[in-house]
Order: structure tokens, then sequence, then C-alpha cells
């Protein structure tokens, strides 16, 4: 799977604003690909480029996955702005994203 690129707001004020997150997937599989799916989509609404997001394929970096404490795939990672947080699955619980991004909740 390839590496999704991070995403760098161009506005500095939304630099320290924005959410870093990091997605740990397995390549290819079904759960990997709509956790990577659900996550954009929710950026795409509410951060709206206020974000960076790094995606890690533990196939690929299997080393740095079990350094960060991943063991379960997909995890998403939220490191800033704190506290952070981890979420497992496939990302589809909105609501539940939303509450670990530190989001309001839309009506989708």
């Amino acid at each position: 799977m390839r590496r999704k690129p991070i995403v760098i707001p161009s506005d500095s004020a939304a630099v320290t604003a924005a959410v870093v997150m990091r997605l740990y997937v397995v390549g290819g599989a079904p759960n990997s690909v709509q956790a990577l799916a659900n996550l954009e989509a929710i950026c795409q609404r509410q951060l709206k480029g206020s974000y960076q997001l790094e995606v890690v394929d533990v196939l690929e970096q299997p080393l740095r996955a079990l350094a960060d404490g991943v063991i379960v795939t997909p995890s998403l990672i939220k490191l800033s702005p704190l506290p952070a947080a981890q979420i497992v699955g496939n990302l589809s619980d909105k609501s539940k994203v939303q509450r670990a991004l530190g989001l309001e909740e839309k009506i989708w």
C-alpha cells in the first residue's frame, strides 16, 4: 500500500490548530481501505485541510507499529492537539471518531 502524503495547511494560523493523526493499516485489507475512506470523508467535511495524516502500512513497517504499541489494525492515533486518542476498527462510527478527534458532531 502506498503511503498517504502528509497534508500541511498553507495558513500558518491553521498549522497550530491542525489535527495530527497516524493511521496504521495492513496493505489493501478491506477494513484498512474502509478506515482510510471513512477518515478522509470526516477530514474533508470537518477539518477542510487543517490536518496532517500519515498512513503507516504495518506490512512494510512492523517494528514501527510495535514501537507505537499498535497490535490491531486499522488503528488511528490522534497525536495532537492533546489529549491524544486511539481508535481501533474501520472508523465507521463517525460520532466516535469525531469525539476522539475533538470535533463537534455533525449530522451526515
